[in-house]
């Protein structure tokens, strides 16, 4: 029997359910504006050849959200010799094409890249690896997948196809696993890390899981150990700036999962929670909300042999622990940036720069952070060739003078010219 969900606000159009498939027809402006003369030549080729196309995943997501994909991904049931002939006949460019054994051929066409990948099941995994087997079965391909609501198809006529009631899940801001979570997370352990972070992007209330999905995250939490950091890290990245982070980092920590992923197991997850309800606005880095959870230099060594975190992002972790006491606002200077600014002018570096906007916004300081983001550094207007042509030559008293200067200029206010600060070094 068919079933009718309506759903005025993204296509004012009536759906139907048949045999457990939802479909419907999307027609807004987000989706008709994919349809580029790269996508209409690919899609002529597929229909040419009699094989069926469709937006999959995330990008489907995206636009029953009202929003244009970053990134377009797109399913067949032509197999990766299929395409390639296809492709080859058509003359149309193929590159990058390493991911040929998982099914994934990427067509160039007018400028623009297509990843069109073969329909797939899982024929073995292993919790990191998948071997994987061709189908022309939409619904199988669907069900390997990680959630609901980014199991769905997206036909090039605006036709969806919902096998596991993604769309509904969407509707209701609920983060499901497609069938049973034990086993969609067994099949890649990752996938309990990737649930956060869309739990983040798509719930509204910051504490509505289904208790079975919980139980199975803290069941296989210690799969995540054999996960690779890079993996690891790109989701807690997406993750820690996103919706609900702080109560999502609370959660994992008390599911016993940090001490897999490189965080402190005791963590500090009041402080991390006050920064980043403090710094959600302000576009921090993901550093600058996770290393509040760390209390002591040796942490961060921890996590960067864990994530594999570039040199940059251990940097400022370290410099937020270290600084993030000691250089703070002086509520009783007039003038509330002066503290940062020195500290910034006396590094004389540009890099101390943005690691202080970070330290503003861990400190929740968004007036100061505005206003040293219209800041630039002084220069000082002496220097070793001004001290040179006064007939200083020693390298050593240069370097000494040139900072008696520099603190000179400093209690100026930065205000001193250069003929101001030589007549110090005449007199």
């Amino acid at each position: 029997m068919w079933s009718r969900i309506l759903s005025p606000r993204i296509i004012g159009r009536t759906g139907f359910y048949w045999r457990g498939l939802f479909t419907m027809q999307l027609k807004t402006s987000e989706f008709q504006s994919l349809f580029t003369d790269g996508l209409s030549g690919l899609a002529v080729v597929f229909e040419k050849h009699q094989h069926e196309l469709r937006i999959a995943g995330g990008a489907v997501r995206d636009l029953l959200s009202g929003k244009r994909p970053e990134d377009v991904d797109f399913a067949t049931t032509a197999t990766p010799e299929e395409m390639k002939d296809m492709f080859q006949k058509a003359g149309i460019r193929m590159i990058n094409n390493k991911g040929e054994k998982h099914g994934t051929i990427t067509a160039r066409l007018h400028d623009q890249n297509f990843e069109v990948t073969t329909l797939r099941v899982d024929v073995q995994t292993d919790g990191r690896h998948a071997e994987v087997e061709f189908t022309t079965d939409w619904q199988k391909d669907a069900e390997r997948r990680d959630l609901t609501i980014n199991s769905m198809f997206l036909g090039l006529d605006g036709t969806l196809y919902d096998y596991f009631k993604g769309y509904e899940d969407l509707q209701n801001r609920k983060v499901r696993f497609v069938g049973s979570p034990e086993q969609r997370i067994q099949e890649d352990y990752l996938r309990i890390l990737r649930y956060f972070r869309f739990y983040g992007r798509v719930a509204f209330e910051p504490d509505d899981h289904e208790p079975e999905t919980l139980a199975a995250i803290r069941e296989n939490g210690r799969g995540l150990a054999g996960i690779s950091g890079e993996r690891i890290w790109q989701e807690l990245k997406k993750m820690v700036v996103g919706n609900h982070a702080g109560h999502l980092l609370e959660l994992m920590q008390s599911l016993e999962l940090a001490q897999y992923i490189g965080l402190p197991p005791d963590g500090n997850v009041e402080e991390m929670k006050r920064v980043w309800h403090n710094a959600k606005d302000l576009s921090p880095k993901p550093m600058t909300i996770l290393v509040a959870l760390f209390s002591r230099p040796e942490e961060v060594e921890r996590m960067e042999l864990r994530l594999k975190v570039s040199r940059e992002e251990k940097t400022l972790a370290l410099f937020l622990i270290k600084h993030r006491q000691k250089l703070r606002r002086n509520k009783d200077e007039p003038d509330g940036l002066k503290p940062f600014t020195e500290f910034i002018i006396d590094n004389r570096d540009l890099d101390t720069q943005s690691k202080v906007c970070e330290l503003l916004k861990y400190q929740g300081e968004d007036k100061l952070l505005a206003e040293l983001s219209r800041w630039s550094i002084p220069r000082c207007p002496v220097s070793g060739h001004d001290l040179r042509r006064m007939g200083i030559t020693s390298g050593k008293e240069i370097g000494a003078t040139l900072q008696k200067l520099r603190n000179i200029w400093k209690k100026s206010g930065y205000k001193m010219d250069k003929d101001e600060l030589l007549s110090f070094v005449k007199s």
